[in-house]
């Protein structure tokens, strides 16, 4: 089958559901689904939830091979709680398992032992990294189905329907009292917002949290409820603090980066959208941040106030909420310790679940007021489709994280990267992979210009009467070719056994498949 961006599709996957192909943004559900429900577990009066080890809670649960397991990445590359966890699975012999975790970073190249010995055999997260992204595509056999990658609102989404069925959700929390009330906002592991793990919280049959700090009194207020709560172990350490969160994200001194940062704050201020009330979301990566900087002092000098932010939040974001240039932020995760302070001590900072926002199947996620978005790319392609999963290589790399879910919500979604990487043009025909539609695309801002879609004619109006570097998509691609070639194609399996991953769109409709490459 082909679908609506042109990707032609297998009619069946191993091990997966027949899938609906990606028809567009905004397609309805085919027939009306409803939000699951789980298993009630009544409390007894006076009951200890608190075990003294993760064997004893794999037990507690009763946790069988077959099931599916899930994790949060709050913790990013500093997260022990998954070795912890699959350590006492793997003790108490138990295979098969399901792997669902919000995401999945370096340190945890540690799961293809894992893979190798029959313990884990499949994986659904928004993105895979490392040695275990490279592992998996060469090897896309030892599971028992591709990977399912998802967005961020798209996991929610999954969630919430019963798409994707939880049995255990095991979350580390920074800080948690006797009766399973946590929160991410103090403890020597803290890491802020756990709006990932509310989520599999509330939908999970049964729920183990964490922590290396249990207190003796009372966790309030409380991003993780008791009521969702099944048993509480206490360990040494859930994390590397170090890193879970830095200080404040810095800066880019990167010359480029900073050339690319204050051309995509230009596209903003002559957008039409950089007015009093305006909504936004930056990200946590050097030239973002810079984004944000120059963002700050256009702001000063033109006497905007913004409505709100939204997404991963910094402490150079904050720190704008804090000198009122914000009214609210929304924070479904936080990159940096003063961003953290930041949420435990301002109530204009406001801690949201992944499903409050982006899920698509809800009454209203967030996002969907969100007037502008900064978003990265790891390639484009003629028809704006934006891939952030794999490399140049075709290697799994990177996630989807909520890269499809903003730009198809936000009235001006803003790709920067640069022309060049490596010697590699980064505009190709067309990308490897899709994670995000060029219909969702507005503006991609580099070094060597400016490309916008040509469906945005009123953008294109705007920004070239303020004089702004506006060239076709095609003219950009054509200086980069020029100064370092065109890119050879890569050669790629054909053979559906090797489908590495399958991503999905925001809605659960499959968008593309990642094959192994030759």
């Amino acid at each position: 089958m082909k679908n609506e961006v042109g990707r032609e599709l297998p009619d069946l996957i191993k091990g997966l559901k027949k899938y609906r192909p990606y028809r567009g943004l905004f397609i309805e559900p085919d027939m009306p689904i409803h939000m699951i429900g789980r298993t009630l577990h009544t409390g007894k009066k006076n009951e200890c939830k608190i075990l003294p080890s993760l064997v004893e809670a794999v037990k507690a649960v009763n946790l069988k091979d077959g099931m599916t397991i899930s994790f949060h990445h709050h913790f990013r590359n500093g997260d022990y709680v998954v070795k912890l966890v699959m350590a006492a699975i793997a003790k108490c012999g138990i295979k098969d398992i399901t792997i669902a975790s919000s995401s999945l970073n370096d340190c945890h190249d540690f799961l293809i032992d894992y893979i190798e010995n029959g313990t884990v055999t499949a994986i659904e997260t928004s993105g895979l990294r490392g040695k275990l992204g490279a592992y998996l595509t060469n090897h896309p056999r030892k599971l028992k189905h591709p990977v399912i990658i998802r967005s961020h609102g798209g996991r929610a989404r999954a969630i919430e329907s019963g798409e994707l069925k939880i049995d255990v959700a095991f979350m580390g929390v920074p800080t948690c009292d006797k009766f399973g009330n946590a929160t991410g906002q103090m403890g020597k592991s803290a890491c802020g917002s756990l709006g990932y793990a509310m989520v599999d919280t509330m939908f999970a049959e049964k729920v183990v949290l964490i922590t290396d700090n249990l207190i003796d009194g009372y966790v309030y207020p409380y991003s993780i409820s008791q009521t969702n709560v099944n048993y509480i172990v206490k360990v040494n350490e859930i994390g590397d603090p170090q890193g879970i969160a830095s200080g404040i994200l810095r800066l880019t001194k990167n010359p480029v980066k900073l050339m690319l940062a204050k051309t995509a704050e230009k596209v903003i201020e002559y957008s039409g959208y950089f007015k009093n009330g305006f909504s936004i979301q930056l990200g946590g990566g050097g030239a973002s941040l810079a984004v944000s900087q120059f963002l700050r002092n256009s702001m000063l000098k033109e006497h905007i106030k913004g409505g709100f932010g939204v997404g991963g939040i910094t402490g150079v974001f904050s720190n704008m909420l804090e000198e009122g240039l914000f009214e609210i932020c929304y924070d479904a995760q936080t990159f940096d310790t003063t961003a953290i302070q930041s949420l435990k001590n301002n109530s204009n900072h406001v801690e949201i679940s992944t499903s409050f926002y982006a899920n698509p199947w809800n009454a209203g996620p967030i996002i969907n007021d969100l007037d502008i978005v900064i978003l990265g790319a790891t390639e484009v392609d003629l028809n704006f489709n934006v891939n952030v999963i794999t490399n140049s290589n075709g290697i799994l790399m990177g996630a989807s994280g909520g890269h499809s879910d903003i730009a198809a919500a936000s009235k001006l979604s803003i790709i920067v990267m640069p022309l060049i990487r490596g010697r590699l043009p980064m505009i190709k025909d067309n990308v490897q992979n899709i994670v995000t539609p060029g219909s969702s695309i507005d503006v991609i801002v580099t070094d060597r210009g400016i490309a916008v879609n040509p469906r945005r004619k009123d953008l294109s109006i705007r920004l070239n009467k303020a004089g702004l570097p506006i060239v076709s998509i095609e003219e950009l691609q054509a200086i980069a070719q020029k100064l370092v070639g065109k890119p050879q194609n890569i050669n790629l399996s054909h053979d559906d056994n090797d489908i590495v991953a399958i991503i999905e769109y925001r809605d659960g409709s499959l968008i593309d498949v990642v094959r192994k490459p030759l």
